[in-house]
């Protein structure tokens, strides 16, 4: 008896865009997670003098920069591999005529 193989072939790009929005929500869940601890933390001490901005705001502000960057290039097509598909598509258009 031989032995069957269970799991059909991947497709190599869309295992890599599967993967890709998986590290994305990861990272977005872990974003949220931190930061909702940083305000926390802030929230319950002591603000001893005037501060014009609460200290979480940058980690929330640059960290979130960077995972909007991250969420674009996941599901905005942006990624290398897209771009250079839709160069060849138009050069290959431009060749035919």
């Amino acid at each position: 008896m031989e032995p069957t193989n269970l799991i059909p072939a991947r497709d190599p790009q869309l295992w890599q865009l599967a993967k890709s929005r998986a590290r994305f929500k990861s990272h977005l869940f872990t974003y949220l997670a931190v930061n909702a601890l940083l305000w926390l933390i802030w929230g319950v001490t002591d603000h001893g003098h005037y501060d014009p901005l609460p200290w979480p705001v940058w980690s929330t502000v640059f960290w979130g920069i960077g995972l909007f960057f991250q969420g674009v290039r996941t599901y905005g097509g942006w990624n290398k591999q897209s771009l250079a598909e839709r160069e060849y598509e138009r050069l290959t258009r431009e060749r035919q005529g």
